[in-house]
């Protein structure tokens, strides 16, 4: 049973995370990810927010998997995050790299600590 929940987690997710990226990324003329980095930072949020829910146990173990595991697990993606940060390196946008690495890990971390902050608001 776990892994149908993750699956249908997945199904959602991996989904979602290709529209949302393309319909970010054709928002903006830009070398820039931004795309990968807006899933990355509300899968981190959404994370945060499940971790914090779970921790004052408002979340249970299967509500986890599915949205956790599977749905966050498929919307985010490091290695899209590695890939293009590897790309706009070697293409000479060394800035964008590093500004891409540092500000993805300094947001991703500052979402899922509001995420948790958030559900410890709701769920002291």
């Amino acid at each position: 049973m776990n892994w149908l929940l993750v699956l249908a987690g997945a199904m959602v997710g991996a989904p979602l995370r290709f529209l949302t990226d393309r319909a970010v990324q054709s928002r903006h003329d830009s070398v820039f990810p931004w795309g990968t980095f807006v899933v990355n930072v509300i899968g981190c949020l959404i994370l945060g927010f499940l971790t914090g829910a779970a921790t004052a146990g408002a979340a249970g173990s299967r509500l986890q998997l599915l949205l956790a595991t599977g749905l966050c697990g498929a919307l985010t993606t490091y290695s899209t995050f590695s890939y293009e940060t590897l790309r706009l390196a070697q293409d000479g946008a060394r800035t964008y790299a590093a500004l891409n690495a540092v500000a993805s890990v300094a947001t991703g971390l500052g979402a899922a600590f509001a995420g948790v902050s958030l559900a410890g608001v709701l769920w002291p």
